[in-house]
Parts: structure tokens; sequence; C-alpha cells
């Protein structure tokens, strides 16, 4: 019974100490309208298939609907003469389904990969009523570069966070909790790694294997754990000699049970604390390998080749403006959001 009074005491303290942090996190209402913005903003980007695409969202014809943004038709399904894919930008297959029937196409139709080939002034073109943002050097619309860029962008920082932080937080942990040996092991291979050019490395290793966005992500992996380490060591090297951690191991708990129930959770403050800004630095590494060339395969829709594009057609002044700005946005809600989750575990404005 007793056991069960304290369990219960312990879980409605961490009840409303997580509701003092939120409370905390709302309390910063910059960091507060950035979350909402930014989730805003990359939900849009999930469904860029809908907003950006050079295929209808939906078709009627016969009678009958078809939704070619997801599916692939043959051209004789609507009284083409091939069975080849249609083509629904093809006037001929457009006037065979406006006359049975209709086309909704997206906002914008066009794909990050569409080349106009109706351009009726030389690419890069200026923005018009027909491209919102114009075209790139390639004739291919800047904003559905942007949108299914900004998307690439947040899941690839996403993943390498998530991945990055999971070996990160179990490398401290080991560190910290084991100590002697181990610990000084560790770290003298963790000072070495960190003093590797990681730039050059990666620039070498994206020339000697194939571009990609699951190859890049375990290139950028290879470096990026280490940014969690110290933190999590030094949490963990200060609560393994509490009273009730030397407790545990005389009642016979394993060090994996006591290193992921007593000491992690105390751990992870400092680690969600810093998740929002190894995002945006994630963020930044992958547009700057891709201003150099070295990142997602050529024609991927990225932000850092169209900041590329803007370098080298300064004539074109949409192509570096459009990517700052997407850029300059997307840095600055995570940024925003960071410090909001900073003050929400901050110690001094929980007991205020």
């Amino acid at each position: 019974m007793f056991e069960a009074a304290r369990g219960a005491l312990s879980g409605m303290r961490a009840s409303q100490l997580n509701l003092r942090r939120w409370q905390n996190f709302r309390g910063n209402r910059r960091g507060w309208w950035s979350l909402w913005i930014f989730l805003a903003l990359f939900t849009a980007t999930l469904f860029s298939e809908l907003i950006a695409n050079d295929k209808p969202v939906l078709v009627r014809y016969d009678g009958a609907f078809y939704a070619p943004v997801f599916f692939d038709y043959p051209e004789t399904r609507f009284g083409g003469e091939f069975e080849l894919a249609a083509d629904y930008r093809d006037p001929y297959l457009r006037d065979l389904i406006n006359a049975r029937g209709w086309i909704l196409w997206p906002p914008v139709p066009f794909s990050y990969d569409t080349i106009d080939y109706e351009l009726g002034v030389p690419a890069p073109s200026p923005p018009s009523r027909r491209h919102w943002l114009g075209t790139d050097d390639q004739a291919r619309d800047v904003l559905a570069r942007a949108l299914y860029g900004f998307r690439i962008s947040i899941l690839f920082g996403l993943a390498l966070t998530l991945l990055s932080s999971i070996i990160g937080v179990a490398a401290g942990a080991v560190q910290g909790y084991f100590g002697g040996l181990t610990d000084l092991l560790m770290q003298r291979f963790i000072e070495i790694w960190e003093g590797l050019p990681v730039l050059y490395l990666l620039i070498i290793m994206a020339t000697v294997i194939a571009p990609g966005f699951a190859s890049l992500l375990a290139l950028m992996l290879l470096f990026s754990w280490t940014g969690l380490v110290a933190v999590v060591r030094a949490e963990f090297l200060r609560v393994r000699n509490f009273e009730y951690i030397r407790a545990a191991r005389a009642l016979g708990v394993g060090d994996a049970k006591i290193m992921a129930r007593h000491i992690l959770p105390n751990a992870m403050v400092a680690t969600l604390t810093f998740m929002p800004f190894i995002l945006s630095g994630s963020v930044t590494t992958l547009t700057g390998l891709d201003f150099l060339g070295f990142g997602l395969p050529a024609g991927a829709p990225s932000l850092g080749e169209m900041l590329n594009q803007g370098k080298n057609n300064l004539q074109a002044p949409w192509l570096g403006i459009t990517g700052f700005a997407v850029i300059a946005v997307m840095l600055s809600l995570l940024v925003f959001i960071g410090e909001a989750v900073r003050d929400a575990f901050d110690p001094r404005k929980l007991f205020q």
C-alpha cells in the first residue's frame, strides 16, 4: 500500500511538472505561434502532390472517376490510341476528356521536375500568372520546387535528428553510467572523431557513393551522432551514484533497467532541449551540400540547388530570393521553437 501511494504521489508530481512545462512553452508566444506555423507549412507540403503536380487531381470521364495523381492510366482509357501512360498535358488527350467529362487540376499544374516547353520567354522566366514564382534555368516551376524542397529538407532533418539522437543518447548513457575505462576509451574516440574534417569527408564520400536520400542520410549520420553525447554523459555521471540508484543495484535491478527507467528520463530533458537546434543544423548541412553539388541527386527538389541557380543566374533574382526566403523562414521557425522548448525545461522558470 505504501509503495502504491508513493507511486501515485510521484505520478502526480510528474503531471504537475509537465503541466508547468507546457504552460512555460505556451508562455513563449513567439515559439508557440512558430510551432503552429511550422506545423501548418509542413502539413501542407506533405500533400505537395495535391498542390503542385503535372497530373490532375481528379478526372471524370464517361461517368467514371479517376485519380491520376495516385494511379497511372493508359491513354486508351480516355479514348486515346496508345497503351502508354496518359499525358494529361497533351491538348489532344485533354480535348478527348473534356468532350465526355472534366479535369480537376491542382492549384499549381506543374511538378518539381516538369519542364514547361510553352514558355513565351527564355528560361529562367520571371514570375507570371502561369508560374507564380517564375521558372529556373531548366524551365521548371520555382514554387513547385520550393514546396517539394521544403518537405524533403524537413523529412531529411527529422530522420537525421531522430537517428543521431538515438545513437548519441545510447553512447552517452554507456559512457556516463559505467565510467572508468569504458568512459575513457569512448571519450578519446569521440574526441578524435569530432576532430575529423567532416565537410571534406562528406564531399569525398559523396563523390564515391551514388547520391541519394538514404546514402546521404547514412553518411551524415556517421558524424552527427556526437552532438548529444556530452550532455547525456554528464547527466548519467551526475546521477549514477545517487542513493536510489545504489538501492536499485542492491535490490538486484539490472544495469539496462536502471539506465532506461531511473536515469534516462532525467537525461531526456536536456536532449529534448537540444533537438530543435540539431534539426535546424541538419537542414543547414543538407542545404550547404546541395549548394556545393554534393547533396541530393541531380534534378531532386533541393533548396540548396535553388540557391546555386540564383548564384549562377543573377539576372533572375527570384531564384535566390525564393530560396533564401524559404530557408530563412524554416530556420527561424525552428530556432524560435527551440527557444520555447528550452524555456519550458528551464529549472529556473519551473519553480518560480
